[in-house]
């Protein structure tokens, strides 16, 4: 049987709640569990004790037994210091889209001209006293 500690959702329309439960893996996510092992109350703030209630104990039996945390449990376990912090990575979410794409390269391609003007006109002036001191 494969076992997963995950969120189970309660509470009504737009105002969410969530038991911290241990499922069977092939159970609907607000069906059948096995224990219940802490609530989440996400419209909590995030300093609030009250947010994530974990009875640690529970928990860490059902790891050693090899549930699987989902993502969010997992993130939730690693703030709790349970589990070592993973190292996660998506680089493709991160890029920007092709409109901020083209915007960098206008900006870029602006400021690029703007510091070239802006040497242009340093090279004249320098030039210029020296015409004033030859002409006096």
């Amino acid at each position: 049987m494969a076992m997963k500690i995950r969120l189970a959702r309660g509470g009504s329309k737009k105002r969410p709640f969530y038991r911290i439960v241990a499922a069977d893996s092939r159970m609907p996510r607000d069906g059948r569990f096995i224990e219940k092992l802490g609530t989440y109350n996400p419209l909590l703030p995030k300093d609030s004790e009250e947010r994530v209630k974990m009875n640690m104990e529970r928990v860490q039996y059902w790891l050693d037994q090899g549930a699987q945390p989902t993502d969010r449990i997992s993130r939730m376990l690693e703030a709790a210091g349970v589990l070592a912090k993973k190292e996660r990575n998506n680089p493709n979410k991160g890029t920007p889209g092709k409109k901020a794409q083209e915007r960098a390269e206008e900006k870029a391609a602006k400021a690029a001209e703007a510091a070239e003007a802006a040497a242009a006109p340093a090279e004249e002036p320098a030039a210029e006293p020296a015409e004033e001191a030859a002409a006096e």
